[in-house]
């Protein structure tokens, strides 16, 4: 847990939050992705509405959308890979989403999907086999209403 911890504080400290991003994520960077909170429970990014992120419709790009969804999930496997006992391998296998609204306001993506994450980092570990999970992140624009609804699917896979 000391491990999760560490990435925790650095990861709500927002100067290391851009640097890892510079590091490791620069798209994120030029997009304006931030991470609102980060709990081993419940991931939370957000991404601005403006020329950056703007599509011809003066909408939100799909793919930054789906940028910034995959991050609010991918943050949860970051912190129970790292908590796992064994290194263990995460990768994403599949991207599914739904717009159901123009988006033209910043975009606060949820995932409450870390309990299910952990849980099959801890399987992957214990039954050496891959364990395949689908989080969901949910974009809601700043006045509540839901644009978009972004399934990740992660493997984890133990390393032997």
């Amino acid at each position: 847990m000391a491990a999760q911890s560490k990435i925790l504080r650095n990861l709500n400290s927002p100067w290391k939050m851009w640097l890892w991003f510079c590091l490791k994520l620069p798209s994120l960077v030029f997009w304006g992705v931030r991470i609102q909170r980060i709990t081993p429970q419940q991931g939370v990014t957000s991404i601005p509405a403006g020329w950056r992120t703007q599509n011809p419709f003066r909408s939100t790009y799909f793919a930054a959308q789906c940028g910034a969804a995959e991050l609010s999930t991918g943050l949860l496997a970051i912190l129970a890979v790292e908590s796992a006992e064994t290194p263990v391998s995460m990768l994403v296998t599949q991207v599914e989403a739904s717009f159901v609204k123009k988006a033209t306001s910043r975009i606060t993506f949820t995932c409450e999907d870390g309990e299910a994450i952990a849980a099959a980092v801890h399987k992957a570990v214990a039954s050496r086999e891959a364990q395949v999970l689908t989080a969901t992140s949910t974009g809601r624009q700043e006045g509540g209403e839901i644009v978009s609804v972004v399934k990740i699917t992660w493997s984890f896979k133990a390393k032997l």
